[in-house]
């Protein structure tokens, strides 16, 4: 079977790549030579980083104060103390895998799939006016916060490639 790659580029598999800079970067200036897959994957790898920093952050937050977080979990969480631990561990993990070749895949389906789950969360915290330190608790926050929600779904799931739109 002919390879199909254009000349000097090196083929890259969906789990295999890392980093996000091409092999041979003495002509990155010159991206009209580079195939249009190259941008979307230097894309997606930027995106991952700051996708993974952001829950990195959170997963932290998560571990530091609790009993901030406690606030705003509504009451039918069970467990909600061991919930809000394991889900920060949860969001250290899924980061260090969205940023690693290997585990990408699943990592940015889990990440979608807890966004979705914490959404609940973002509600009670706008809809009850729950005061936490250092987040502000006002509808310009909050309106924001509850509308971008779905678009951390679709960001886990396009930096993790599972889906190519747009």
């Amino acid at each position: 079977m002919a390879d199909t790659q254009p000349p000097g580029v090196k083929p890259s598999g969906r789990h295999h790549r890392i980093w996000f800079m091409p092999e041979n970067t003495d002509d990155a200036a010159d991206s009209a030579e580079r195939p249009p897959g190259e941008m979307f994957s230097r894309r997606r790898a930027v995106m991952r980083w700051i996708l993974a920093a952001f829950f990195t952050a959170a997963g932290i937050a998560h571990l530091m104060a609790p009993d901030a977080l406690l606030s705003i979990t509504p009451s039918w969480v069970p467990f909600a103390p061991q919930v809000i631990a394991v889900t920060g561990l949860c969001e250290i993990a899924g980061s260090v895998a969205l940023v690693t070749g290997y585990f990408r895949y699943a990592a940015g389906i889990a990440l979608a799939i807890y966004a979705l789950c914490v959404w609940p969360a973002n509600f009670k915290h706008a809809i009850d006016g729950i005061a936490i330190p250092n987040i502000a608790n006002s509808w310009l926050y909050q309106g924001p916060r509850l509308a971008f929600q779905p678009v951390i779904m679709w960001w886990a799931l396009y930096c993790a490639e599972v889906i190519d739109w747009p």
